[in-house]
């Protein structure tokens, strides 16, 4: 069977500033000819038959989890933070607080309090510890210890430390263990996803575009503030069933800023259910099934499923099959008729029917075995964006079964699952604090995300250092960072992300380098993370590689190349007309003025901008950057006249005597 397919796994939504998408193309060199021993699929494979879909709390899902401090379960008996684990979420609210208010003596403190923890063996505390240690808070940064911290934590149970760890491992290429840990967060992630259809990607929010704050995606995450949001609740009071399902799927996964509320959106789902909305329906049968806000009853899953599905809302029948296949709700599993709803989810194009038939092939559920079979099913669902369609991919790539086994693939794959776990709740805080204004707690929570290895709560962080460093939002070792630890601080979490495909990161670590800013000048450094940039399309990237080439600054000096680099930045971005104008004008005057005053002054520009610049800044304000093109190019003119004149007596000099002068030939007296 002849196979080429194109895999998209989209991490975050494309914009010049974002990361790319994740593309992974399997041809049949990926696929194994020979079916593998039917008992090596066995236990120890590690393939469960379908995932079991948890609703605990993300504090009970994800042991030592802030959840209880930032999103707090008042009718909950068994609050964590009322129990053993109270002094730890005191000493952690402490520090938030500290972080809110740049205060270096009460960080200090609890600083020394999650020491005392840490002493008696608290898991959770060692991972703060390991935190405040890799970031350098109140405390000498000491990547060494801020891993030895996270690895204790992680045998304690914590899997925010192992999420650090398995980064950890990720950047250092060490594919063992990267996929080892990587693979048991994405089964925790993976067990929290929807039965019947595809649960929504909440991504983290971008708060900045390139240098400019992202306003309308901040606008659009500002909850039950939003305009558009007032509009649709004032639709849904007044009877618009479309309107009620939206409201309930906000309340029930916590979209653009709201708060989660599960009790909310079962009223909100109930209200839409009476006029008929089949959406609803199959959310109600989820709610039932999962026992979400509600006590759990299968046999209420199944009969909303049943009416979803019978007002031709395929995707119910997903649930209605993982019912019969579990055997809940039912009188006993039934692989015969969950194969015939999955079938029929199939038919209808809905990527989790084909997810399903992946696992019933692949487990051999009711019928003969086929890995190829459900390798394909598993591809296609992952085109369509199932994401437990990718668990299983890297579940094949990492065990050799069906694919060819290959680590590098399957933490790719692993990593993207992971990372929408319930620790990916440390996103909506953050978010929630910037908009409040409270850039100190949004700064250390990007933080704590970053270094699970989330590319958008690196650039986050990295550009509220940037931009709001001189607030003190950022506490170094021995208070409130000096410029030094800011700089360094910044870089780190640039580099990060732009390790991850952010080609606006890039293009600031190549400016880095270029300029000294925060480290030490490095022209070749500079050049690497240009052509990192470059090779996403980035127009500025491929400008500054050109003028590097032509004038030898960490690349050959090659004038050709640098031609052929601003006229890839000019295709690729309209805008940079005029700055590759100037560029090639000022290749001619090299390649025909070879060691010429034009040559050395055009070389002495860089020197000269900036006092110039910040002349005009203080004298002409708003107008200089006109004023300063005008005056550059009255100066070139002048200059390129009065060589031309200066060399024409000489030209006429070297005519021999016995041939006319042209007689349109400048002539001098």
């Amino acid at each position: 069977m002849q196979i080429n397919i194109f895999l998209f796994l989209f991490l975050l939504p494309f914009s010049t500033t974002l990361a790319r998408p994740f593309v992974l193309v399997l041809s049949q060199d990926d696929f194994k000819d020979s079916i593998p021993d039917p008992t090596s699929l066995e236990p120890e494979s590690g393939f469960d038959d379908f995932l079991d879909s948890e609703t605990n709390p993300d504090y009970s899902l994800d042991p030592g989890s802030w959840t209880p401090l930032f999103e707090p379960d008042p009718t909950n008996p068994t609050r964590p933070e009322k129990g053993e684990d109270g002094s730890y979420y005191n000493v952690v609210l402490k520090m938030v607080e500290a972080a809110s208010g740049g205060d270096v003596r009460v960080m200090e403190e609890a600083v020394a309090e999650i020491e005392g923890l840490v002493a008696e063996g608290h898991p959770h505390g060692q991972s703060v510890l390991g935190f405040l240690y890799d970031f350098g808070v109140v405390r000498g940064k000491s990547k060494g210890k801020g891993f030895l911290y996270h690895h204790f934590a992680a045998q304690g149970g914590n899997l925010q430390s192992k999420m650090a760890l398995a980064y950890t491992y990720y950047r250092q290429d060490m594919h063992e263990k990267a996929v080892k840990l990587y693979a048991e967060l994405a089964e925790v992630a993976a067990n929290s996803f929807l039965i019947s259809k595809n649960s929504p990607v909440i991504e983290p929010i971008r708060i900045h575009n390139g240098v400019e704050e992202n306003k309308e995606a901040l606008r659009k995450s500002r909850g039950e503030e939003d305009e558009d949001f007032q509009i649709l609740e004032y639709q849904a009071q007044k009877g618009n069933a479309a309107a009620m399902y939206k409201m309930g799927i906000f309340f029930y996964f916590g979209l653009r800023g709201i708060r989660r509320d599960h009790s909310k959106a079962l009223l909100w789902f109930l209200k839409a259910v009476e006029k008929g909305e089949a959406r609803s329906m199959e959310l109600l049968g989820e709610i039932y099934a999962r026992g979400a806000g509600v006590e759990r009853n299968y046999t209420k899953a199944l009969a909303w499923l049943t009416l979803a599905s019978k007002q031709q809302h395929y995707s119910a029948y997903n649930g209605m099959g993982y019912l019969y296949a579990k055997g809940y709700g039912v009188d006993k599993k039934n692989y015969t008729k969950a194969k015939e709803y999955f079938e029929k989810a199939a038919e209808n194009e809905d990527s989790g029917g084909y997810y399903n038939l992946g696992v019933m092939y692949l487990k051999a559920l009711g019928m003969k075995r086929d890995i190829k079979m459900a390798s394909k099913y598993f591809i296609i669902a992952a085109n369509a964006g199932q994401p437990k369609a990718f668990y299983q991919l890297a579940k094949m790539f990492q065990t050799g079964v069906g694919l060819k086994k290959n680590l590098p693939m399957a933490i790719a794959l692993y990593k993207i699952v992971a990372e929408r776990g319930p620790w990916s709740a440390l996103s909506r805080w953050a978010l929630e604090s910037y908009l409040k204004g409270d850039v100190g707690k949004a700064f250390l929570l990007y933080s704590r995300m970053a270094e699970l290895g989330y590319e958008v709560a690196q650039s986050n962080a990295a550009w509220i250092l940037d931009n709001y460093g001189s607030l003190g939002v950022c506490i170094g070792e021995s208070g409130i960072c000096s410029d030094a630890e800011r700089h360094q601080r910044s870089h780190s979490l640039w580099w990060q992300a732009s390790e991850q495909g952010n080609e606006h990161a890039a293009l600031l670590i190549g400016d880095a380098y270029y300029y000294g800013r925060g480290t030490e000048r490095d022209f070749d450094r500079a050049a690497e993370a240009y052509l990192h940039a470059k090779s996403q399309s980035n127009a500025q990237a491929m400008f500054n590689l050109g003028y590097m080439h032509e004038h030898g600054l960490g690349l050959p000096l090659d004038l050709h190349l640098a031609k052929r680099y601003y006229d890839q930045a000019l295709q690729i971005d309209a805008a940079a007309k005029l700055p590759v104008t100037l560029a090639l004008a000022s290749l001619w005057i090299r390649k025909n003025y070879a060691d010429t005053f034009l040559v050395h002054l055009i070389d002495s520009l860089p020197e000269v901008y900036p006092k110039v610049e910040a002349w005009i800044e203080n004298v002409l304000l708003e107008e200089g950057n006109a004023t300063i093109l005008t005056l550059f190019v009255c100066l070139l003119t002048v200059l390129y006249l009065r060589e031309r004149r200066r060399r024409a007596p000489a030209a006429a000099a070297e005519v021999p005597q016995h041939q006319p002068i042209e007689q349109d030939a400048p002539f001098i007296h």
